[in-house]
C-alpha cells in the first residue's frame, strides 16, 4: 500500500455553444468538419486597428454555469491579455480573465459508487479558444476557425484524491454543462478538454510535494490514465528519495506515458495585464436573477426525484439522468403510459431502444420511436396483449420502418393469445403429434417438458401467453402419468 496520497485539481475548458465567437461576429462552426479558415475575420485574426466586443450570450452561459455551481458572481470582472506565444492564435496573446474573474467560490457535488463527494470550485472565467495545428512531415498548418470561440474555464481546488474521484468529478461537470445547454459534451469534437494538476503528499502530512500539470487531455480515458501514470511515477521518485520537478506535461497516448513539454511555469510567465480594448464586464443583479429563474433541474436533483417519484433503483436512475435528452424522453414516455410502469419504461428505453440506437449509430433525439409509441408498446406487453418477445420484434420493425407499434400490431394481428381453452387445445395437439417425446418424458426425462413448451410457442407463432402455456402443459403432461 502506498505511503502517499494523491492531491488532484482539475481545470475544465468547455467551448460555449454560442452562434458567434467570443469577441467578433464570426460564426462558431464544427472545427472537425468545416473547411479550414472559412470562419475568420480581421478581429479574430488580430489585424491591426480592430477592436473586440464581448459576446453577451457567452456571458449569459457562463453565469448559468456559475449559478449551477453555487459560485459567487462578481458584479464586475476584467479581461486581461495573457502574453504567451500561441502559434494558433495570430494576435500573439490570448484574451482571458485573471485577477478579477467572473465567479469564484463554488462547489460541485458528485457521486463515486453511490457515495456523495464535494469538490470546491476556485473560479469560473471566460476566455477565447485557440486555433488548431496540423503537423505534417517538415511543416505545420493552422486552421483559425476555432480561434476566438468562447471558452469557459472551470478550476477546482485540489480536493480530488484518486483517479476515480477525478473521473467522477469530470463526468458530473460534463453532464451539468449539457443540462444547462451551454456545451454538447462531445469529446470527439474537442469541445471539452481537461488539464490535471497532480501532486502527492504523505498520508500523515498536509504538506504538498511539487505538482505537475498535464495539459490538453481530450478524453476521460486519457485523463484517467495520465493521472494514474503520474501518481505511479511521482510515488516511485519520492520513495527513492528523488525530487519531482515542477513542469508542464503532455500525454503520449501511443506510449501511455506523460512527456515533458515545458519547465517550471508560473502566472507571471504569462505577463497578464488588463485588456486595453475591453471595458470591465458588468453583470447586474437583475440579470443574474433572470438567468437563475431559467435554470433547469440539475442532474443530482433529478436523480433524487426519479428515485422518489418513480421508485426507480439508483443504478437505473443514474443511467436515465446521465443525459438530459434521455431523462426528458423517459419522462415523456412515463407520462404517456400513465402513472404506472416507470421502471418498465426505463428498462425498455435503456435496454431494447438503446440497443437499436447503438446498432444504427443514431442518437436518441433522432430516434424514429416517439416516447408515446414506446409507452404504448410497454403497456401492451405489461397488459398481456403481446408477450415480451413479440414486443421486441415490433419495436425492431417500428425502428426500421417508422411505423407505430400499434399500426404494426393491427396489420399483422400479433396480439397475444390469452384464452386457456384455445391454448389447451394447442398443447393437446402438440402432445398427440409427438408420441416419441411423450414416451421419453414418461421414462423420467422431465427436461422434455421444456421442448414441448418451445413447440407450443412455435405453433402459436409466439402469440400464446407463456404463463398459460406452462400451466396447460403441466396439466396435460400430468394427465399422461398413471395414477399412483
Amino acid at each position: 500500500m502506498s505511503e502517499f496520497e494523491p492531491v488532484i485539481g482539475l481545470e475544465i475548458h468547455a467551448e460555449l455553444q454560442t452562434a458567434s465567437k467570443m469577441f467578433c461576429g464570426c460564426p462558431v462552426v464544427d472545427s472537425t468538419s468545416a473547411e479550414p479558415n472559412t470562419a475568420v475575420c480581421e478581429i479574430c485574426t488580430g489585424m491591426p486597428g480592430t477592436l473586440p466586443v464581448i459576446n453577451r450570450r457567452a456571458v449569459e452561459y457562463a453565469v448559468r454555469v456559475a449559478l449551477a455551481l453555487g459560485c459567487q458572481i462578481h458584479p464586475t470582472s476584467v479581461f486581461a491579455r495573457k502574453n504567451y506565444f500561441y502559434p494558433d492564435l495570430p494576435k500573439g496573446f490570448q484574451i482571458s480573465q485573471y485577477e478579477l474573474p467572473l465567479a469564484t467560490d463554488g462547489a460541485l457535488k458528485y457521486l463515486v459508487d453511490g457515495e456523495a463527494h464535494i469538490a470546491r470550485i476556485r473560479r469560473v472565467h471566460l476566455e477565447e479558444d485557440t486555433g488548431k495545428l496540423f503537423h505534417n512531415e517538415g511543416y505545420s498548418l493552422v486552421d483559425y476557425n476555432r480561434s476566438g470561440v468562447p471558452l469557459l474555464e472551470i478550476v477546482s481546488e485540489p480536493d480530488l484524491h484518486s483517479v476515480s474521484e477525478a473521473s467522477a468529478y469530470a463526468t458530473a461537470m460534463r453532464i451539468i454543462l449539457q443540462y444547462l445547454g451551454v456545451n454538447s459534451g462531445d469529446m470527439e469534437k474537442g469541445v471539452i478538454r481537461f488539464e490535471a494538476n497532480v501532486s502527492l503528499r504523505r498520508k500523515d502530512s498536509q504538506d504538498l510535494n511539487t505538482r505537475v500539470e498535464i495539459k490538453n487531455l481530450n478524453s476521460f480515458r486519457a485523463m484517467a490514465r495520465s493521472i494514474a501514470h503520474e501518481i505511479e511515477r511521482q510515488s516511485g521518485r519520492l520513495s527513492s528519495g528523488l525530487p519531482v520537478e515542477q513542469e508542464t506535461l503532455g500525454w503520449d497516448e501511443a506510449r501511455q506515458v506523460t512527456v515533458p513539454q515545458r519547465g517550471k511555469e508560473e502566472a507571471n510567465d504569462y505577463r497578464y495585464f488588463p485588456e486595453p480594448d475591453l471595458p470591465p464586464l458588468a453583470v447586474s443583479s437583475g440579470w443574474i436573477d433572470e438567468i437563475r429563474r431559467d435554470l433547469p433541474e440539475l442532474p443530482l436533483a433529478k436523480r433524487q426525484r426519479f428515485m422518489e417519484e418513480y421508485h426507480l433503483p439508483a443504478d437505473q436512475a443514474d443511467v436515465l439522468v446521465g443525459d438530459r435528452a434521455v431523462a426528458e424522453y423517459f419522462e415523456a414516455a412515463v407520462g404517456a403510459a400513465g402513472d404506472a410502469l416507470p421502471e418498465k419504461v426505463g428498462n425498455w428505453l435503456t435496454g431494447e431502444l438503446f440497443s437499436l440506437l447503438n446498432q444504427a449509430g443514431v442518437s436518441l433525439p433522432d430516434s424514429p420511436i416517439e416516447p408515446a409509441a414506446l409507452a404504448d408498446l410497454v403497456r401492451r406487453v405489461e397488459d398481456g396483449e403481446i408477450n415480451a418477445s413479440t414486443g421486441k420484434d415490433v419495436l425492431d420493425e417500428a425502428f426500421r420502418t417508422g411505423r407505430t407499434p400499434s399500426a404494426i400490431l393491427q396489420a399483422a394481428d400479433l396480439s397475444q393469445e390469452n384464452d386457456p381453452a384455445t391454448i389447451g387445445r394447442l398443447v393437446d395437439r402438440v402432445i398427440q403429434d409427438n408420441p416419441k417425446q411423450v414416451e421419453t418424458y414418461l421414462l423420467g426425462k422431465e427436461t422434455v417438458a421444456q421442448w414441448f413448451f418451445g413447440q407450443v410457442m412455435r405453433a402459436s407463432q409466439g402469440r400464446a401467453n407463456p404463463q398459460i402455456v406452462r400451466s396447460e402443459l403441466n396439466r396435460a403432461l400430468s394427465g399422461l402419468r398413471p395414477e399412483q
